[in-house]
């Protein structure tokens, strides 16, 4: 249903292609779990929102949304900027993103789990923005206090190989890399996905925190011969895992308490007599 009165929520999950093929987190079993609204859609300056499900945690309430809001006859940038506007007039203060993603590392295999601390942006969505008021430090793009509980979470659930740092290669898809493109990263990224950015952009301008879990799904062409079956199996297995480590890390977050400096890292642009001035012809 088509809302405008968005609801109050502190924490937010932009869902990817981990969760893509289950109704998270519905089917979690979990007695603090409960959900509070669901298909809500909300008209923002960049469109009409995608479905999103409020839920609760415990006393925690959680907006969540499905594949980062991509979807047919909107634009990738659009959606980013219509998840992130609901995000902010949410009040979210901490964001989990989740996903799959292909290797660039030739030490990784299928089935690792990454928690990232850094990203190279090889996309071309790169000025996509929600008012332009921030001018955006990236020094710590993605919050150590959130990755360390996510950290702890995912050992406390999986006992394969959990990598604590590394770097997120962004294109922009809907393609795979060629193997020219993937022996171009390599050594300067471990994995290669096409969603953190603009994500992080955006939850910094929002002033949120923002941490991500990925799970690689597929060798990037050139390393390994990998089969769309491989892809398809750990999409489907593992649906339930991810979903019950992103309920963990909220249980464990706080969106109050917080010892990052994440906040300290948006600061008011210099230019913002340039951005007054445009907004004010507009």
């Amino acid at each position: 249903m088509l809302d405008n009165k968005i609801p109050k929520a502190e924490y937010g999950i932009v869902g990817g292609s981990g969760t893509l093929s289950s109704d998270f987190p519905n089917n979690i079993q979990a007695q603090d779990v409960e959900i509070i609204a669901d298909n809500l859609r909300f008209e923002t300056p960049y469109g009409e929102s995608p479905a999103m499900r409020l839920f609760s945690v415990g006393d925690k309430q959680v907006l969540t949304v499905k594949m980062h809001g991509w979807r047919s006859g909107v634009s990738r940038s659009d959606a980013s900027r219509q998840v992130f506007w609901v995000f902010r007039e949410a009040g979210v203060k901490r964001i989990l993103s989740e996903g799959g993603v292909g290797t660039v590392n030739k030490l990784l295999d299928l089935r690792d789990f990454i928690v990232p601390d850094d990203y190279l942006d090889m996309s071309v969505r790169k000025d996509v923005m929600l008012d332009g008021r921030y001018l955006l430090i990236m020094r710590e793009a993605l919050c150590p206090e959130m990755r360390k509980t996510l950290i702890e979470a995912v050992s406390k659930r999986f006992d394969g190989r959990v990598f604590i740092r590394g770097t997120y290669a962004v294109t922009d898809g809907r393609h795979f890399e060629s193997p020219a493109e993937v022996a171009m990263l390599n050594g300067h990224a471990d994995i290669v996905g096409q969603s953190m950015c603009p994500e992080v952009y955006l939850a910094r301008e929002i002033g949120a925190c923002y941490a991500g879990l990925y799970f690689t799904v597929n060798y990037g062409e050139g390393i390994k011969v990998w089969s769309h079956e491989d892809m398809s199996n750990i999409f489907y297995d593992d649906a339930v895992m991810i979903g019950e480590i992103l309920l963990e890390t909220i249980r464990n977050t706080s969106a109050q308490d917080k010892h990052c400096h994440c906040q300290e890292l948006r600061k008011e642009t210099l230019l913002k007599d340039v951005y007054n001035s445009e907004s004010a012809k507009g």
